[in-house]
């Protein structure tokens, strides 16, 4: 293989640092550039010893690459990307560049899905890890059991996160089209990026067109419990293993669209029986076309992560993985940082990180939550910062997910300028719908604000759950060094 220099314009991204760090791993001389690069990208970066600007300019194409691969948040008018194309510099998005560089020729397990990416992606590679198969993988985060969000190895098998956001400025599908799944996991569908999709019927057409892509002698492992996710798995020409957290989840059975595979029938194979919360993770029984298949324990909670296993289970064993080594991986499985990752505890105030920005993730994820911090006043801070976490058809959910706090505080919208009054979620009247219900809340714009007003109240045995898919200027530690001082 000859070794090139691969320049990546938005570095700082979860996506391009690992793109990165596997294109070092392969070989390749890696430089980079962004602004604000934050832990835990900013961390592996250097770790890697990736060099990388921290600002963008055509200084830093100097010398020049082979190759610059553009990032997703790169658009017009930036300075580096008018000098590639002033220059007629070669250039490509990185899901092309991971399709061309690691997919081709290997195994693709594709991880697709609104809600469980991350996670499910991860579980996976852990799995398919404990069971001896040594898997090369490109994560959405960092997974605690690796200690990276990218791994290559001699393995065929390439386990990917998916993602359903536009590939470059240049490409506006998804990604994830790009990702020539040999078994396409598909988590659940529920209407998300209204930046990037007109409606739902866009959204939801994406993920149709990535089911089509799943060869015939490949696999489909579906999410029954979203209504979606089973209208559109008649659209596959593979066999489909659903899976769901009950035995009853509704449908109707399920003909895969091979002319050759007619008569092949889909109900959910995959379910959760005997389901056990505590508060050191959960319990349930596997039951495979209704049978026991095995019994799971694993520090994980929340139901929507009993389905994230059942996902993982059913990948694994349709890639010859033995149940009692799936099993122990389910085990050991140590989570993913910003899901539920436990920042610190200072004066028995516990902080917790978690990415979630969906109405969905948020109601979820204070469910789970509350299953393993049981009789504990629940603190949740949320960022409205994803665009889906800005607008105001949004609001009504967002008022649900979030009364299931003790107290709630609403950070400011994180580009408040990009909508206007009938577009934006209104943090004011969502703070007096929460009031009406006996809640306290307020709405503090800035984290130093939040920490400032926020510290003093809170005393031993209190969880304060902070929620953004950002920084969130760094909220976590000035919370935990509030509290210490």
């Amino acid at each position: 293989m000859r070794t090139r220099h691969y320049h990546l314009i938005g570095i700082g991204g979860t996506a391009m640092g690992s793109l990165a760090g596997l294109l070092k791993a392969a070989g390749h001389h890696v430089t980079g550039s962004d602004e604000g690069v934050y832990p835990p990208m900013s961390t592996q970066l250097r770790e890697l010893g990736i060099p990388y600007h921290e600002s963008y300019s055509p200084a830093n194409l100097v010398p020049t690459p082979d190759m610059v691969v553009v990032g997703n948040a790169i658009s017009r008018g930036n300075p580096e990307l008018e000098e590639v194309l002033d220059r007629k510099l070669p250039y490509t998005s990185a899901a092309q560049t991971i399709k061309e560089e690691f997919i081709r020729g290997r195994y693709s397990i594709a991880v697709a899905g609104t809600h469980g990416k991350t996670t499910t992606t991860s579980i996976i590679a852990w799995v398919l890890e404990a069971a001896g198969l040594a898997p090369s993988f490109l994560i959405g985060g960092v997974a605690e059991n690796f200690g990276s969000s990218f791994r290559l190895t001699d393995s065929k098998l390439f386990v990917i996160e998916a993602d359903e956001y536009d590939t470059a400025y240049f490409d506006k599908g998804p990604k994830m089209w790009h990702y020539m799944p040999d078994i396409a996991v598909v988590n659940n569908v529920e209407f998300d990026h209204a930046d990037i999709y007109r409606d739902e019927e866009a959204y939801r057409f994406a993920f149709a067109r990535f089911i089509n892509l799943v060869p015939r002698r490949g696999t489909l492992v579906a999410g029954w419990d979203s209504p979606i996710v089973r209208e559109l798995a008649p659209k596959s020409f593979a066999p489909v293993e659903g899976f769901a957290y009950g035995d009853d989840a509704t449908g109707d059975d399920v003909t895969t669209g091979d002319p050759a595979n007619a008569g092949i029938v889909a109900q959910p194979r995959w379910t959760a029986d005997d389901v056990a919360f505590q508060i050191d993770g959960m319990s349930f029984t596997v039951l495979r076309d209704g049978k026991p298949w095995g019994h799971v324990r694993t520090p994980l909670a929340g139901a929507f992560n009993v389905r994230n296993c059942l996902a993982a289970i059913a990948t694994a064993v349709r890639v010859g993985a033995e149940r009692d080594r799936i099993l122990e991986g389910l085990r050991t499985f140590r989570s993913v940082r910003r899901r539920m990752e436990v920042r610190g505890e200072v004066r028995g105030v516990t902080v917790i990180d978690d990415f979630a920005h969906h109405p969905t993730a948020v109601r979820e994820t204070i469910a789970a939550v509350r299953q393993l911090y049981p009789g504990r006043r629940l603190v949740a801070v949320f960022e409205p910062r994803s665009y889906t976490a800005q607008r105001r058809e949004f609001q009504p959910e967002y008022e649900q997910a979030l009364a299931a706090a003790d107290e709630i505080v609403m950070a400011g919208l994180f580009h408040p300028e990009r909508y206007t009054t009938k577009t934006a979620l209104d943090p004011h009247e969502l703070v007096a719908a929460w009031r009406a219900l006996g809640r306290r809340a307020a709405y503090i714009p800035a984290a130093d604000e939040i920490v400032a007003e926020l510290t003093p109240r809170l005393t031993a045995g209190d969880v304060v759950l902070v929620m953004s898919n950002g920084g969130f200027g760094g909220i976590h530690e000035k919370l935990l060094q509030a509290l210490a001082s």
